[in-house]
């Protein structure tokens, strides 16, 4: 037998599993490392994270992504290259966060690599339908796997769309197993570049739970924030708070027939970029409307897309809680334009629940990894309209 199957089917075996989780979302502000320890699998899967670091892109890296992201048009050359390059950086990254941690990467059993999404098309946002749902995520794990020495799981997405799905959100899995209570309903709502929830009813209820895209979370503020002002994002909201609200903008941002589709529904950068912005301002004749006021009425807009979205899950429930994660939590204006929209709701920080926000997503592709290799599909039946499966392409090191 290869030696590397004997390892990972013993790493199957083991009662506890070592497993870091990584997450690069569409705001390509860092990479997300977080070294979990995994126990059991399904409804008897218990996280711990043991160390968490992000460590920030430099200004090259987002300028090569930013060349091919979510763009039909691309340099072929390029985006080949990248898938390589993106690679090896990650595991040169999780080499530096195990020194800094002085963890031996022996001592770690897999890596699960959620790559740099750099298209997404599903074909109800493309119209295509000669072909079937895609998505496509950088960062080869062949590359991560032998610059680490360790078993890597990527490219999880695929096996969604392979399986009759749209390749996201795949945060439910990892929420169900994770985070169902036997006392609330609770919406785990996640502000990245795409903000998206998972609704997940208390066990004894008859709903069922899914996940769900929203809208634009960050992706439209930082790419506005970046060609007004060369940012990368709005810190602390300290632009959008000088501006005000354009109820005119605002109201032809609301217009995309996307955000009246029903759940669940995915979305990315491709409809919500600065182009959908232009089209809106010149629709609603505010092209000439000044920086602030345009980034209040794209905060606003964030906002409104997903308290509309929570409206609609808690309706005729009695007992929801909203815990909220991603970049967007640390968006003052953000979170206080949420909390007024729904003052009826629960709204608190993920760390409620006891796992820092900032690290959730990457935790949660510990979990699909852990589950790929020691869990089965069988766990995740009871998930409206997302495939029962296991996810993630399986890289060896040597």
């Amino acid at each position: 037998m290869n030696l590397q199957i004997e390892k990972l089917y013993r790493i199957a075996q083991q009662t506890e599993r070592r497993i870091i989780g990584l997450m690069s979302g569409t705001s390509l502000d860092g990479l997300d490392i977080a070294l979990c320890r995994i126990n059991n699998s399904g409804q008897e899967t218990t996280l711990f994270l043991e160390n968490f670091i992000t460590i920030p892109y430099n200004t090259a890296f987002r300028q090569h992504i930013r060349a091919i992201f979510a763009k039909r048009q691309i340099d072929q050359q390029m985006l080949s290259g990248l898938h390589a390059y993106v690679g090896r950086i990650h595991g040169e990254f999780i080499n530096n966060a195990l020194e800094r941690w002085e963890i031996s990467s022996a001592d770690v059993d897999l890596i699960a690599s959620h790559g740099q999404t750099v298209y997404h098309a599903p074909q109800h946002l493309t119209g295509e339908t000669n072909f079937p749902n895609s998505t496509l995520q950088i960062g080869d794990g062949d590359h991560i796997a032998h610059t680490t020495g360790i078993i890597t799981l990527s490219d999880f997405r695929q096996k969604h769309v392979a399986a009759g799905g749209e390749g996201a959100p795949l945060a439910v899995y990892g929420d169900f197993l994770l985070f169902t209570s036997e006392a609330e309903n609770r919406c785990l709502l996640n502000i990245g570049g795409i903000s998206n929830f998972t609704f997940l009813p208390k066990r004894e209820s008859n709903l069922e739970a899914y996940a769900t895209d929203l809208g634009p979370g960050n992706t439209m503020m930082n790419q506005f924030v970046y060609e007004q002002f060369g940012l990368e994002m709005d810190e602390n909201a300290h632009i959008a708070e000088k501006g005000a609200i354009n109820t005119d903008l605002l109201d032809a941002l609301l217009a995309s027939s996307f955000l009246r589709d029903d759940f669940p529904k995915t979305t990315g950068p491709e409809l919500f970029n600065l182009a959908y912005l232009k089209n809106a301002q010149f629709v609603s004749g505010t092209s000439t409307l000044n920086p602030e006021d345009v980034l209040a009425t794209l905060n606003k807009f964030a906002a409104q897309t997903i308290t509309e979205g929570i409206k609609r899950v808690s309706k005729d429930l009695k007992n929801l809680h909203v815990y909220v994660s991603g970049g967007g939590l640390h968006n003052p204006l953000l979170m206080k334009n949420i909390v007024k929209a729904i003052p009826s709701i629960s709204v608190s920080s993920f760390s409620d629940l006891g796992l820092n926000p900032d690290a959730k997503e990457a935790c949660l592709f510990a979990v699909l990894a852990n589950e790929t290799v020691a869990g089965s599909s069988s766990h995740v039946q009871q998930i409206k309209d997302s495939p029962a499966i296991c996810m993630g392409k399986i890289s060896f090191p040597y």
